[in-house]
């Protein structure tokens, strides 16, 4: 049977269109995952096959920048006594450069080429961190890491010597292809979004009822960051009497501040009602002036605002635990900050 999963497995890796597929990269420190981009099919190409060649498996990244870039796949790393002099020189001057629009932003991956040699590339590759302008143009960007970031992160802070080279190589454990990971109800129709979100909250239980017909943008946000666990663990960060309470942003997690589901957190159009009335138990996206910036943040009504009718994007109205509101109204406050922490336990979508 486990046999059969592989070959099953495998044969999917290779009937995939890149588009469909997304690259695991799995590290000592963990594992991050990208995604290919269009601008470079040559090297996407390239690098698939050397995947599905086991060619990076054993080697790793020789070369950090913290919270710059890291470089790594040089096969000469594969052998634990390569001297550190010719790290990074091996598995270049394989193919020709592509270079694209890509700018070189947060988790770009782009191919390593030899320094004043172009039409170099070759295997290895790095990932941006941090934005890196002066790449741009010169490197054959071809994925973007998806998931993982933190990982990234975490390699691009060990402990280096002259040149950035690591002290020690930060191994790569294997690199496979698998399936990419679809965003939870992006395209699912309007039936499948009449749920019901229970929300359990160190004050109490508040069940939400989804209006897609309100704003079936903001429904298709909430019930996705609900699905993936991402609003678990974040904080009310917000409460103004007889006005709002407001939650669900990232910075309020403990601990960890990265989640899985990362890679699905984009602004959303707003879609603004006027004739949705902004009173007791309705739930309404949090935004900033610009009309279309709302992600995570979400606020649940206390009192009458019809200042916010038609200009906010409310999408579910409080159906139980109305009686919770009034728990998190007696919160004291410092302005408008809750002096405890008051925390969304988990998210999770009715049957």
């Amino acid at each position: 049977m486990m046999i059969r999963a592989f070959f099953l497995a495998a044969s999917i890796a290779f009937a995939q269109p890149p588009a469909e597929l997304e690259a695991v990269v799995e590290t000592e420190l963990g594992t991050f995952r990208l995604e290919f981009a269009p601008g470079a099919p040559k090297h996407v190409e390239h690098f698939m096959k050397l995947v599905r060649q086991g060619y990076y498996d054993g080697s790793g990244f020789h070369r950090v920048i913290k919270y710059g870039i890291i470089q790594g796949g040089d096969p000469l790393l594969k052998n634990p006594k390569t001297p550190k002099s010719v790290w990074g020189s091996g598995g270049l001057n394989l193919l020709p450069g592509e270079y694209n629009a890509i700018k070189h932003e947060r988790g770009v991956v782009s191919t390593v080429r030899i320094p004043g040699k172009a039409d170099s590339d070759g295997a290895q590759f790095f990932v941006c961190i941090s934005p890196q302008p002066v790449l741009d143009g010169q490197f054959s960007s071809f994925g973007m890491v998806t998931e993982g970031m933190n990982i990234v992160e975490k390699i691009s802070q060990q402990p280096t010597g002259a040149g950035d080279i690591a002290d020690k190589p930060i191994k790569i454990l294997k690199i496979t292809l698998d399936k990419k990971k679809t965003e939870p109800y992006l395209n699912a129709p309007i039936e499948e979004l009449r749920k019901t979100v229970t929300l359990k909250t160190t004050l109490g239980t508040i069940k939400i009822k989804m209006e897609p017909e309100w704003s079936i943008a903001s429904v298709r946000n909430f019930l996705k960051l609900a699905a993936t666990g991402w609003y678990n663990g974040t904080n009310f960060h917000r409460i103004v009497k007889d006005f709002v309470v407001q939650g669900g942003s990232e910075n309020t997690r403990v601990g960890e501040q990265f989640h899985i589901a990362d890679r699905w957190v984009h602004p959303i159009k707003g879609e603004f009602r006027a004739d949705i009335k902004h009173v007791r138990g309705i739930v309404s996206m949090a935004r900033s002036d610009d009309p279309d910036s709302a992600t995570t943040s979400f606020f649940l009504m206390l009192a009458p605002s019809p200042h916010l009718d038609g200009k906010y994007s409310a999408f579910g109205s409080i159906t139980e635990g109305i009686d919770v509101l009034q728990l998190f109204e007696k919160e004291e406050v410092d302005g408008e900050t809750p002096k405890k922490r008051l925390e969304i336990i988990n998210a999770t979508i009715d049957n």
